[in-house]
């Protein structure tokens, strides 16, 4: 009993403070947020985004994926050039004449492709000492939106499709078409200037979605597989364009092969002038892209699209009428398909040849992946695949590098995207914020 007193009172203090300690680690209610995860305690936007900046997202994967390109593409050209390869055989003797050797090809190769693609700054000196011109300034950004802007129709198609649960492999074929309608609108027709070039743009349109209305309604009526049927009308359009150019009253007179008459001026997409060849194509492929994101995000064809690509028979259940939205889903891909050839031939080529589409409908796979088939990042997709081309012209002039590298970037580029895990497992990327949330919530739930 006398151990209640003031001997006693040690005994007490420690309990309460242990009482406290245990109070203080144990959880609080479910639900509440630790104290360094309140806003302004710490967590501040600068803080998340070095947290994230070596996180697994949609960016850092893409800009590795280019930088794992640029690198493995510097390997081949150090080894398709002999020079550069015998210095290698006095490795253990000279070892820096193996290392110079190198790093001057691949440095002059990649300086040239950034000044055939984005700006020489010896134009800029030049300009601003009076001996040359704002043109030349601007004319490699001018060879790289010319060479992207058919791709962000046809990318623009591929994505679009995509979204709707189709593969338009297609867009070859239907760009075709739309440079043969758009062109035949062009030295066809006669109508005052801006009503022709409308009316060109407008058929190189409704030619494309033609060829792209009938791998539509086939698969909506009959179920026939979108992909055989847009391989077999690749080849289709083609062999059509080979005999179309060469018949009478299309073909240009006084010549043997194969071009057909010149789009009239009218017709012709305007250019900037000079050396300058970008011209309204980009612009309107901005635009088609704008278009192409309100339409999947905020009309309500967009979302009948959207839930058909992600379950035909719940979006059928819901009262969606599947086989519809496939027919106008291949009609509106194929349509953009067929701008994207309209902007080739009334912008840069002016006269039907067999190759006068090139690869653009190809391309566009490749940047509709590249691009993760959403509308701006299709558009800035194409930017960088132009970019590669312009900067390629020159790379393959002033270094003697073959114009088949920039392929095999390309090429290396897409793979990379298509394998995100690789790319993670190369830079030991950790799991992005978001991720970690997610799956903390889902081992609480």
């Amino acid at each position: 009993m006398t151990t209640d007193g003031p001997v006693g009172a040690p005994k007490i203090a420690d309990e309460t403070a242990a009482d406290s300690a245990t109070d203080a680690a144990a959880p609080g209610p479910v639900g509440a947020k630790p104290a360094h995860d309140e806003p302004g305690d710490g967590d501040t936007l600068l803080n998340r985004f070095l947290q994230n900046l070596w996180a697994a997202n949609t960016v850092t994967v893409t800009v590795l994926s280019v930088v794992l390109a640029l690198v493995i593409g510097a390997i081949f050209i150090i080894v398709s050039d002999p020079d550069v390869l015998s210095t290698f055989g006095y490795l253990t003797a000279r070892p820096s004449d193996a290392f110079d050797a190198s790093w001057t090809v691949v440095s002059d190769a990649y300086a040239d492709l950034f000044k055939g693609a984005i700006v020489d700054p010896a134009t800029i000196t030049a300009w601003a000492n009076g001996t040359g011109t704002w043109r030349q300034v601007f004319f490699p950004i001018s060879e790289t939106l010319t060479y992207a802007a058919p791709l962000v129709f046809t990318g623009l198609s591929v994505a679009l499709a995509f979204r709707g649960g189709l593969f338009n492999i297609g867009g070859q074929g239907q760009a075709v078409v739309g440079t043969i309608t758009a062109a035949m609108a062009g030295f066809f027709l006669p109508l005052p200037p801006v009503i022709h070039l409308i009316a060109a743009l407008a058929a190189g349109l409704l030619g494309g979605a033609l060829w792209g209305f009938v791998p539509g309604i086939l698969k909506a009526r009959t179920g026939a597989h979108e992909v055989i049927v847009t391989i077999m009308l690749n080849y289709t359009a083609n062999l059509f364009l080979g005999w179309l150019i060469l018949q009478k009253g299309v073909q240009q007179p006084g010549r043997s092969d194969a071009i057909s008459k010149t789009v009239d001026g009218d017709a012709q997409l305007t250019s900037f002038g000079g050396e300058l060849r970008a011209n309204l194509g980009i612009l309107l492929a901005v635009l088609a892209t704008a278009v192409v994101a309100w339409l999947l995000n905020r009309s309500a064809f967009g979302f009948e699209l959207r839930a058909v690509g992600a379950n035909p028979p719940a979006a059928r259940t819901a009262g969606i009428s599947v086989a519809r939205t496939y027919t106008l889903l291949m009609v509106t891909a194929g349509g953009l398909a067929g701008l994207g050839g309209a902007t080739q031939v009334l912008g840069t080529a002016h006269a039907l040849t067999p190759q006068v589409a090139g690869n653009i409908g190809f391309d566009g796979l490749l940047v509709a992946l590249l691009g993760r088939n959403r509308p701006w990042g299709t558009l800035l997709a194409a930017i960088l695949f132009g970019a590669l081309r312009a900067g390629g012209n020159r790379m393959q002039s002033f270094s003697g590098i073959s114009l088949e590298l920039v392929t095999v970037l390309q090429a290396l580029i897409v793979i990379f995207i298509a394998a995100p895990a690789l790319v993670k497992a190369i830079f030991h990327l950790r799991a992005a914020r978001s991720a970690r949330l997610g799956a903390s919530m889902a081992k609480g739930w």
